[in-house]
């Protein structure tokens, strides 16, 4: 193509006059003249820009020509730039000739290779940080800019990608603010380049941390694909993070994020997300700080709610690690001291002969001692005393959502409430027993007349109505769970007649329901058990889609021998309450599936070892001690009239289709049968001794 020719420059010079303006003592003349003194030709050309011409070293070897001279080789100049010095510099070039300059606009690049290019400097800049991140903390900040792209593929690229950086250059140790490092100190230059990349390292995980809280809040119904897409990885990003390293700054952030997730109505897989992610990181706490901090931003959440909440969010207090750890019984007997070795060490030594130390040496083990100290603080090790006082304050935000549920009547979590509450019973405080059983029983109370309306009802109605039933016959269980567990593992077996606390009216309750229970055909079925659904109850999915399951996985038949566990094996219990309650049980042997006739049979067993003597009568009828029957649908336990029966149900189970059954039976009348022998030897004795008398 060929050049095309440089256009001639302009004159600088004024035009020339016409031949009669150019006369002296003419006014065109004389103005130009005027102004022409004024000019200043020589600053005006001293500032005009110059292009100075450009030397260019040679990097080529010098030559030896024929003559036998070295000379070294000039190179010549193009035309173009010769035509281009004395046309002077382009920006004055295109000023004079006055034509706009046109930029070029770059080509657009394709989404796919700006995608590729993405993948590319992510892994670059990840390399980089995992090798050696303080010698490219700038890395963070230029991740988080590749992470602001408009494309959502770009988007959760750059977050996942920050994700892995972040999880494996995050220390084991919460980095201090910015503001509470002394910046008068004087320090060594490693520590100074460790403190600026750990301020970057926090800032730039603080702006990541935003990034998620603001893409998470992103999904629902009327946004985008993409848009729902980058909040999935968003709340997944933040979940692995929390799990990952709780330990570290802004963990409140991060569980806010999930929290806000849980408050929403869709339940959906980052629902279930969230509640596994907080569930797993109240069981694998160990300083009861991050348990602390999610509990309360739940409680405050479900507040605000008015607790119109998911019934699987309050069951997420059911893994706390406080329910472990805090349920140590102590001794009535001993004191128990604590176990600490550093005690046992001291005596050692106070027992040997003291050591001499110079007065240089205490000085250097006393400087030691304060650097351990500090590093236990940056390990954050937290003492035996903080995290009790950190379980404690969780506890009692769970107690305090738990009342303020069952003060106003949720029906949807008053079962997750009872749940929760036999579980911490043993860890509620005395102050609150008495409140705690008046709202047990009014729950009781009102479950035995809803049981009594489905009653009257009939099967019919309550398939037209599914979701006005409900189970009232494992609230009861659970209400009456909970009133016994409250004197379990407590030392207030000397104060319950001060505290007036009565549980006449949960025995006669249970008593009365044994039959029910023992008709229950899901009595040995928990809420995630592995069954087909009865086609005519409420709780199946095709009749009642808003059936939920509990996270608790105790059977009804597990939480009934639990109660009668508290009912029967204690020392102190009457007679006539033992002898109803086994003619009871016989009884709903018959009726029970197998595991739980078992467990029955076992519980009696346990119990004739400790009341055998009192009720061994009931298997023997020529030592009836009442008159009359035996009423077994009388509502007063005392005033069934237990001791004018036999249990004649035993020869039944004698016949059992499960040995195991037949085997309990035949082990509880081989423990009667002895307790006869010693009673005839110890009377027969007593005979022979007045007759040798």
């Amino acid at each position: 193509m060929a050049v095309a020719r440089p256009l001639k420059r302009r004159k600088l010079s004024p035009p020339e006059l016409p031949l009669e303006e150019s006369s002296a003592g003419s006014p065109a003349r004389d103005d130009y003249l005027s102004r022409a003194a004024a000019w200043n030709l020589e600053q005006q050309y001293e500032q005009r820009p110059r292009k100075q011409k450009e030397v260019t070293e040679s990097t080529r070897l010098p030559i030896k020509t024929a003559d036998g001279l070295v000379e070294r080789l000039v190179i010549e100049e193009h035309e173009e730039e010769s035509v281009g010095s004395l046309l002077g510099s382009s920006d004055e070039y295109e000023s004079d000739i006055g034509e706009p300059v046109h930029e070029q606009k770059p080509a657009e690049v394709p989404i796919r290779q700006q995608i590729l290019d993405a993948k590319e400097e992510l892994a670059r800049i990840g390399t980089l940080l995992t090798e050696d991140p303080e010698e490219h903390a700038s890395g963070f900040r230029k991740l988080a800019e590749i992470a602001a792209s408009t494309n959502p593929t770009i988007k959760r690229l750059g977050l996942a990608t920050q994700l892995a950086v972040y999880k494996d250059v995050i220390p084991g140790y919460r980095i201090r603010p910015h503001e509470e490092v002394n910046k008068d100190e004087k320090v060594s230059k490693d520590v100074r380049r460790l403190r600026s990349f750990e301020q970057a390292l926090v800032s730039g995980y603080q702006n990541y941390v935003k990034e998620l809280a603001k893409n998470a809040k992103a999904s629902g119904e009327s946004t985008s694909g993409a848009a729902t897409s980058v909040s999935t990885v968003a709340i997944s990003c933040a979940s692995t993070l929390l799990l990952a390293v709780p330990h570290f700054n802004f963990r409140s952030e991060l569980i806010k994020i999930l929290v806000d997730k849980l408050s929403s109505r869709n339940r959906d897989a980052e629902f279930s997300k969230c509640l596994d992610t907080l569930q797993k990181l109240f069981r694998d706490d160990e300083d009861g700080n991050p348990s602390l901090d999610g509990v309360s931003q739940l409680t405050k959440m479900m507040k605000a709610r008015d607790y119109r909440v998911d019934e699987n969010i309050l069951n997420t207090f059911l893994h706390l690690r406080l329910l472990s750890e805090l349920s140590s019984r102590g001794s009535q007997n001993r004191i128990d001291k604590p176990t600490d070795p550093s005690a046992s060490s001291k005596a050692a030594k106070s027992k040997s002969k003291k050591e001499f130390r110079t007065k240089k040496l205490r000085k250097v083990l006393k400087e030691r001692k304060a650097v351990e100290k500090e590093f236990s603080e940056a390990d954050a090790i937290v003492s035996h005393e903080e995290r009790d006082r950190l379980q404690s304050e969780t506890l009692k935000q769970v107690f305090i959502a738990y009342f303020r549920i069952l003060k106003a009547r949720v029906p949807s979590l008053t079962g997750a409430v009872l749940e929760g509450l036999a579980k911490y019973a043993h860890l509620i405080n005395q102050d609150f027993f008495g409140d705690l059983l008046e709202a047990l029983k009014d729950l009781i109370s009102s479950s035995g007349d809803l049981l009594g309306e489905e009653a009257e009802e009939g099967v019919g109605e309550i398939l037209q109505n599914p979701s006005s039933s409900q189970d009232p016959l494992r609230s009861s269980l659970l209400c009456t769970t909970t009133a016994f567990a409250l004197l379990e593992g407590q030392d207030v077996a000397r104060s319950a007649s001060a505290l007036s606390l009565d549980l006449t009216f949960f025995t006669t309750h249970l008593y009365k329901s044994l039959h029910s229970y023992a008709l229950n055909p899901d009595i040995e079925f928990s809420a995630k058990s592995m069954r087909l659904p009865d086609p005519y109850s409420a709780s199946n999915p095709q009749l009642n889609p808003t059936a939920d399951n509990r996270v608790n996985l105790k059977t009804p038949s597990a939480l009934l021998l639990r109660v009668l566990s508290s009912i029967l094996l204690p020392r102190s219990v009457p007679p006539l309450r033992v002898a109803a309650f086994v003619k009871q049980l016989y009884i709903c042997s018959l009726h029970l599936p197998e595991k739980s006739a078992q467990a029955v049979l076992g519980l009696l067993h346990q119990a004739m070892k400790v009341h055998g003597r009192k009720v061994a009568g009931l298997w023997n009828t020529e030592e009836r001690k009442g008159d009359g029957v035996f009423d077994a649908l009388r509502g007063d336990v005392e005033g069934s009239n237990p001791f004018a029966g036999t249990v004649w149900e035993g020869e039944l189970l004698r016949c059992h289709y499960v040995p195991a059954v037949r085997e309990g039976v035949e082990g509880i009348e081989k423990l009667i049968r002895d307790f006869h022998f010693m009673l005839l030897s110890s009377s027969s004795s007593n005979i022979i001794l007045h007759i040798n008398k």
